[in-house]
């Protein structure tokens, strides 16, 4: 039996989505069921590619071990992320906004599937102590890193594209924290699947899997960019300022000028953060397996977070003040962290740190991304928030060579768990209270300077208005 992936034109009125059709019929739009597909492969494919991203971070002692490498190659595993993701990410936002949605994802999945190949191949024809073929498994990350600059930018654009307005932040939300389920559960699952056994072969083959699975579904399932008829007054116009244009508006704008250098600088700390936990807790006697559940905990009441904001600011439309108290409170459970962390025997207190730090920081990516479509409209949405995606980028690059750059050997360290490597005698003290103090003047600055009007929402409204006043379409607007 052939599966339908693909509702035509012709079954709008069928299809549409019958709890929100009244509301929709307010302006004159309609939404469509597939919407939901095209966003759970989109959640598959960011998953997926954070798995990926993470997989190395929790058990890098011994991939080092087993690889024959030093910790730092075994960091640029990781880092080579954010290093691709500078140059292409301009490429891949004009991707987005130009030749539409549907490209961008199949070729983002048929990278994130190959470049996961060619890890697990790198791994099988290599030996232990040996770093022959690390340059092979340093392209299939690279690949994967290609891949990321392609997906991680969807959820925004797909959200204004395929949804209406009051379902906008929670799709995006929900698009956007399948990535950090995906680092989620690679904390969980590489300390598991490695181990003492050094399994790396096998914890890249299981970690392949899914990248096939989302590369199938996005070829076959993914038929065209956008709905037929658009489902908001802003969908209509979302490509409406050409890319370099657009690119324009975005610098000469203030309000996301300083959205941009702060919350590019927050997600910079929560990518050192995720990628150093297991090396700032092992030098204190924390295992490998304490410091997987706290990378989970991080993630886990994270996204938890992210729903309650998501639904919320759907809602009541509060993106800057939710923005803000969130920051603020994100900043104090990293001042906490930076000094628990540095005590021995405090596992509750570090845990519970790690959650709220997650709670309230991951919470804000989502709401973000749609702040700074707000505050850029009619900028496209890829524009605006990848833009924000490469300022963290890069400053994610500068944050890891500052903080690996201030650890200082330790003469003894008697209770380190971090095996027989040069991270064993690493002192971490100054690196995370330098964290601390990036993520507060981040917060202090966009709490004392952001301000900025709903242009997108603005625009909605008066686009309302306008219909109201159409002789055609005043009728129907009373009647709903």
């Amino acid at each position: 039996m052939e599966i339908n992936w693909d509702l035509g034109p012709e079954e709008v009125g069928n299809n549409a989505d019958p709890s929100q059709e009244t509301k929709n019929l307010l302006g004159g739009f309609k939404v469509y069921k597939r919407r939901w597909f095209i966003l759970s492969v989109v959640c598959m494919l960011n998953c997926s590619n954070a798995v990926i991203w993470l997989s190395f971070a929790p058990v890098a002692n011994l991939t080092a071990r087993y690889l024959g490498a030093s910790l730092d190659q075994v960091n640029w595993l990781s880092l080579v992320y954010m290093v691709v993701a500078v140059p292409f990410c301009f490429v891949t936002t004009w991707m987005l906004d130009t030749l539409g949605l549907r490209i961008s994802l199949i070729l983002g999945s048929w990278l994130n599937m190959v470049g996961s190949g060619l890890r697990f191949l790198s791994i099988l024809s290599s030996l232990p102590q040996s770093v022959r073929y690390f340059p092979l498994l340093m392209g299939g990350q690279t690949l994967c890193a290609l891949a990321q600059t392609l997906i991680i930018f969807s959820p925004t654009k797909l959200a204004a594209l395929w949804f209406p307005q009051h379902q906008r932040a929670t799709a995006n939300m929900i698009a956007s924290m399948s990535n950090p389920i995906g680092l989620l559960l690679a904390n969980i699952f590489s300390p598991i699947i490695v181990g003492q056994d050094m399994n790396i072969p096998l914890m890249l083959g299981i970690y392949a899997i899914p990248a096939v699975v989302a590369c199938i579904l996005a070829t076959l399932g993914i038929r065209e960019s956008v709905p037929p008829s658009p489902p908001s007054a802003s969908a209509e116009s979302s490509n409406s300022e050409p890319f370099l244009q657009g690119i324009k508006l975005l610098l000469m704008n203030r309000a996301y000028m300083i959205l941009l250098l702060c919350m590019g600088s927050g997600i910079a700390v929560f990518t050192c953060f995720s990628t150093v936990l297991d090396q700032i807790l092992c030098v204190k006697g924390y295992s490998d397996e304490f410091a997987g559940i706290c990378g989970a905990l991080f993630i886990l009441f994270g996204v938890v977070g992210a729903a309650f904001l998501g639904f919320y600011v759907d809602r009541s439309k509060k993106f800057i003040e939710a923005t803000k108290i969130g920051m603020s409170l994100c900043a104090l459970a990293c001042i906490g962290f930076a000094v628990v962390s540095q005590l021995r025997d405090q596992k509750a207190a570090v845990a519970v740190l790690c959650s709220l730090f997650g709670f309230f920081g991951f919470s804000l990516y989502p709401v973000a991304m749609e702040l700074s479509v707000e505050s850029s409209y009619p900028v496209g949405e890829a524009s605006s928030s990848g833009l924000l995606f490469i300022s963290g980028q890069i400053q994610s690059i500068i944050y890891m060579v500052i903080l690996q750059a201030l650890t200082k050997p330790i003469a003894d360290s008697p209770f380190s768990t971090c095996g027989t490597g040069e991270s064993q005698g690493l002192s971490w003290r100054v690196p995370v209270l330098v964290m601390a103090g990036l993520w507060s003047v981040g917060t202090c600055c966009f709490v004392l300077f952001f301000h900025t009007e709903y242009r997108r929402l603005r625009a909605e409204a008066d686009a309302i208005i306008t219909t109201e006043t159409e002789p055609g379409r005043s009728q129907s607007t009373r009647e709903a």
